[in-house]
């Protein structure tokens, strides 16, 4: 019944407004079907002529009418120019209203003209149109046909890289510069990534409520330790705040250890990923093995206790042995306590899952090689950069707090037991 009311409220409503739209559009429709144009043309058309017709009402009213005496006036008219306007992702060419002061000694901004000049930002619309999968030579198509009658320009190959690379460099040095003292993290992710012959170090914070944050990145020409040493100290340097000891969680890199070992000393807590010591061990075995192991390492990684998964990984050493394979031993023998590190903290198991892996950051690494998946030609290591900047910022407006995040006070409680923290206030 409610639905039927509303239905015939709404037909009602339409036979109201019937007459007023029957004013507004019959004429537009007319004109129209005797100029064979599109609605759209026609919209554009008009719209564009709106706009000339507002900032020219906008300098009258700074003004007053033209050729008309005004006591007192202040500014006067100065003609027009024709100026670039941002339109659609492009720039339309549009006559503006020049206002000056009566001494012709200094220009005055006329209001809407500023409006218009700050709305709809080309750069946006490139960055938008580059991260849907356009190329640069694909950009000026993939606008639409530009307004008839009016003279377009910033739509072009080259223009769309210039404004993609001086866009992308300044949100890079705003994102790589900003200060870091805000932040009380609980967690640090490091990985890496291969970009044009060069590998990219970014790190990825996580602080007390769960709440993800990109904390920087460092290009190199490998995964070394020097490369990695200078992000940490950089991270520092902006002012990171370091309450306590903090969960590391990281990948087999040995160079991503020295670094933490080198940087944070004693209070950095080393989780290496589990999903990376799975993958190793198997790259040690024939194919007819992988079944069988990858079994017995999933049960044995996913105990509830610490004792339990050791003493399953103990053995899955010594049937890796007992079979000749001695080299796939060792590498599970190399680092296991490491892969333990949140079983022996006691955490609950949801933070288990989260922290045993580097699942986070790799999803993060995944947005940068989606973003830059159409980049066929690398030219340097300051492209490579700002490419892997920008995946950083688009994966960072789709952050979700971690999962589990409601059971971080655990973790804080293990890793800083002298640390008093507003439990509600970390779960809100």
């Amino acid at each position: 019944m409610k639905r039927e009311a509303k239905k015939q409220g709404a037909a009602q409503e339409a036979r109201d407004l019937g007459p007023q739209f029957r004013q507004v559009l019959l004429p537009l429709l007319a004109g129209i079907v005797a100029t064979k144009k599109s609605l759209t043309e026609w919209v554009t058309e008009f719209g564009l002529a709106s706009v000339v017709k507002l900032m020219e009402a906008d300098a009258e009213q700074l003004v007053g009418p033209k050729g008309k005496h005004q006591g007192g006036r202040r500014f006067n008219h100065w003609g027009a120019t024709m100026s670039a306007f941002p339109y659609a992702g492009r720039q339309v060419v549009l006559p503006r209203p020049r206002v000056r002061t009566v001494d012709r000694k200094k220009e005055v901004a006329v209001p809407s003209v500023e409006a218009f000049l700050a709305a709809d930002p080309i750069s946006e619309r490139v960055i938008e149109q580059v991260l849907l999968g356009v190329s640069m030579r694909g950009y000026e198509p993939s606008l639409g046909s530009a307004p008839q009658g009016a003279v377009t320009k910033g739509a072009k190959r080259s223009r769309a890289s210039e404004i993609f690379v001086e866009e992308t460099t300044r949100r890079m040095k705003i994102q790589l510069l900003d200060t870091l003292d805000t932040l009380d993290l609980i967690a640090l992710m490091i990985d890496g990534l291969v970009m044009a012959k060069h590998t990219a170090i970014v790190a990825l914070g996580i602080d007390l409520k769960g709440n993800k944050h990109v904390l920087g990145l460092r290009l190199g020409s490998t995964e070394n330790k020097a490369v990695c040493v200078d992000l940490l100290q950089d991270i520092l340097g902006r002012g990171l705040k370091i309450s306590g000891r903090i969960l590391c969680v990281i990948d087999g890199s040995k160079a991503l250890r020295w670094a933490i070992q080198d940087v944070f000393g004693d209070i950095a807590v080393v989780q290496r990923c589990t999903a990376h010591k799975r993958r190793n061990i198997k790259s040690y075995l024939p194919q007819h093995r992988h079944r069988t192991v990858e079994r017995m390492l999933c049960d044995a990684y996913a105990s509830t206790s610490y004792k339990t998964a050791k003493q399953r990984l103990q053995q899955v050493v010594s049937w890796l042995e007992r079979n000749g394979e001695e080299d796939a031993a060792a590498s599970l023998s190399e680092g296991m306590e490491e892969t333990l590190t949140v079983l022996k903290l006691g955490l609950p198991p949801s933070l288990c899952r989260m922290f045993s892996t580097t699942n986070a950051i790799e999803n993060m690494v995944g947005t940068i090689r989606r973003v830059s998946r159409n980049v066929t030609r690398w030219r340097d290591g300051a492209m490579a950069k700002r490419w892997v900047a920008l995946g950083l910022s688009t994966a960072q407006r789709r952050f979700r707090r971690v999962k589990g995040h409601r059971h971080l006070p655990a973790l804080v409680a293990v890793l800083r037991p002298n640390q008093t923290v507003d439990c509600e206030e970390m779960v809100a």
